[in-house]
């Protein structure tokens, strides 16, 4: 269904999960976007991002306002499906099958962090590398192809890139082409909440779409600008525009 300007997938977390075990156990891979209000703002101002997102194999609405959208227009989606609570249902699986996983992503030191959170918490997972490329590293073909190289040598199933969109997911569309088995999955901060370094909302928080109010709470230099400045006029608009559309049927 289409919601913020993007085809949103009708799953749930337990649906995607299955779907990506099938899909791995016959030897097929794909990639996972997980849209927010910022990647909807930014996918409205640019096609060749749009065309990133609606190639995707599974897009899910990672935002709440994605969730309330789809709501107003009598649409629902089962629930929110966020990066942060992927990375630890689809290693439970990783670890269930032996099948290793890459991160990618986050400060230096943050991604062996999450790594060893990981494996703490889900027994038998294999981590076949974790990495923290430098800041702009994709801004010359010799960055991407030495981060390229560094994750097809390992050889992952299930690959967690935390590089925020869209450097992340226009990593991940190479990545796929050499690694044709392998699933990927765009994280932003997923990486350092699994890490510990980054405390995510508390639970009654996520569900009631505050998340992003605890996360302005806890670095407003960083995010000011962009929730309260860029966001949060696009959601404005987004939920009023999907309220009018299902009055005027």
């Amino acid at each position: 269904m289409q919601v913020g300007g993007v085809g949103v997938d009708v799953v749930s977390e337990a649906d995607v999960v299955r779907w990506v075990a099938a899909e791995a156990a016959a030897g097929r891979g794909g990639r996972i976007v997980t849209p927010n209000v910022d990647i909807c703002r930014a996918v409205a101002r640019d096609p060749a991002l749009q065309e990133l997102v609606r190639s995707a194999d599974i897009v899910v609405a990672d935002g709440m306002p994605l969730v309330w959208a789809a709501r107003l227009l009598g649409t629902p989606l089962p629930e929110r499906v966020t990066g942060a609570d992927l990375i630890w249902s689809l290693s439970e699986v990783a670890a269930a099958r032996s099948w290793p996983v890459y991160l990618l992503g986050g400060p230096p030191g943050v991604a062996e962090l999450a790594a060893d959170e990981l494996r703490s918490c889900r027994p038998g997972l294999k981590v076949a590398g974790v990495h923290a490329p430098p800041y702009r590293f994709d801004d010359t073909a010799e960055g991407r192809e030495r981060v390229r190289r560094r994750v097809v040598a390992a050889r992952p199933r299930l690959v967690f890139v935390g590089l925020g969109f869209p450097r992340q997911d226009l990593l991940i569309a190479e990545l796929r082409e050499e690694l044709p088995e392998a699933w990927f999955v765009g994280c932003g901060a997923a990486i350092a909440f699994a890490a510990g370094t980054v405390q995510r909302a508390p639970r009654w928080m996520r569900r009631a779409g505050l998340e992003w109010a605890f996360r302005l709470m806890s670095e407003p230099g960083r995010l000011a600008r962009r929730y309260l400045v860029d966001d949060l006029p696009f959601a404005v608009r987004l939920l009023a525009g999907c309220l009018l559309t299902r009055l005027r049927r």
